[in-house]
């Protein structure tokens, strides 16, 4: 457990021990003794250097896949255009900080544009996968005039990758989505769900569950049941909150096996900033599972703010 250079001093420390206890001692056998602390000694010496060189590679492969995450789920600010926001990640896969569950906001000519989603999998056997949406994603996301362009992109995006790095644990990838245009000017919200847990709405005081109207398939599945997709507009205006989230938060469960509350969770809490109100999630999600969260979760908080609130302030 210590570096080479105090295991040596320990060993010689033993030894000339060894050799001050022989003169009064003589029925310690000396050579044998002597030879044996020399031997661990450099035996100790050497594992400990192979450790340290050990802890070294895994430190700089660390700062790699440190660095490689950083870029594919890439720190939000709390505010873009008029929106207030927060981010919320926790990857099930240990010394992972991304794992199947994404999420990427753009601040785009037609509006804010968010997206979550939630590939098939847990932890890095889907990072591929994720990478490949979020990229789409914040490529198109700039010159897709409406919902159902940027869909059908990440419909072809999630083909092409499986077509090229297929699963060995899964004959393809599927993912489900959720995307969301809030527009620079106007009291409503776009959405369009492709088969992932339905947003939770705060507006005028009330909790609403906004379920699709219409399903819409997941992605990498409209080949199958048809690429119809359904855009939904709700009021959302300030004062209003939204939490998008992935089912590893509403599927959390305690030891007697009952699922998270979201919904009613989310009544008790109230309004608060995005940031506030997830890092009380988080808090919650831990002491519900006791410690321990068997899946991917993601979330994003939204909120429009109370203008006259903050000229009541300013």
């Amino acid at each position: 457990m210590w570096p080479v250079l105090p295991t040596l001093l320990l060993g010689a420390f033993c030894l000339a021990v060894m050799v001050s206890l022989s003169f009064f001692y003589t029925d310690l056998g000396m050579p044998y003794t002597a030879a044996a602390i020399v031997l661990v000694t450099l035996a100790a010496g050497y594992a400990s250097h192979v450790r340290i060189k050990r802890e070294e590679a895994l430190f700089h492969v660390r700062l790699v896949a440190d660095a490689a995450q950083q870029v594919l789920l890439r720190p939000l600010p709390s505010r873009i255009s008029h929106i207030e926001l927060g981010a919320l990640y926790l990857a099930a896969q240990e010394q992972a900080r991304i794992g199947g569950d994404f999420y990427e906001v753009a601040d785009t000519p037609y509006g804010v544009r968010l997206l979550i989603g939630d590939v098939r999998g847990k932890g890095l056997s889907a990072v591929g996968a994720a990478s490949a949406l979020i990229s789409c994603f914040r490529e198109n996301a700039y010159d897709q005039p409406d919902l159902k362009g940027i869909t059908r992109r990440l419909e072809t995006s999630i083909i092409r990758y499986t077509a090229a790095f297929p699963a060995q644990e899964l004959p393809e990838h599927f993912a489900t989505a959720l995307l969301v245009e809030i527009p620079h000017h106007g009291t409503a919200v776009r959405i369009l769900n492709c088969g992932h847990p339905a947003p939770l709405l705060v507006h005028a005081g009330q909790t609403r569950v906004l379920e699709p109207s219409t399903p819409s398939p997941p992605l990498n599945l409209a080949a199958l049941v048809g690429d119809h997709y359904q855009v939904d507009t709700v009021p959302f205006g300030p004062g209003d909150h939204l939490l998008l989230y992935t089912d590893g938060v509403t599927e959390t469960r305690d030891r007697d096996g009952a699922f998270f509350p979201l919904p009613d969770w989310m009544r008790h809490n109230g309004p608060a900033a995005p940031r506030d109100l997830l890092d009380r999630l988080h808090q919650d999600l831990l002491r519900y599972s006791g410690g321990r969260l068997d899946d991917d979760i993601a979330a994003l908080a939204v909120t429009c703010p109370d203008r006259q609130g903050q000229e009541v302030a300013a």
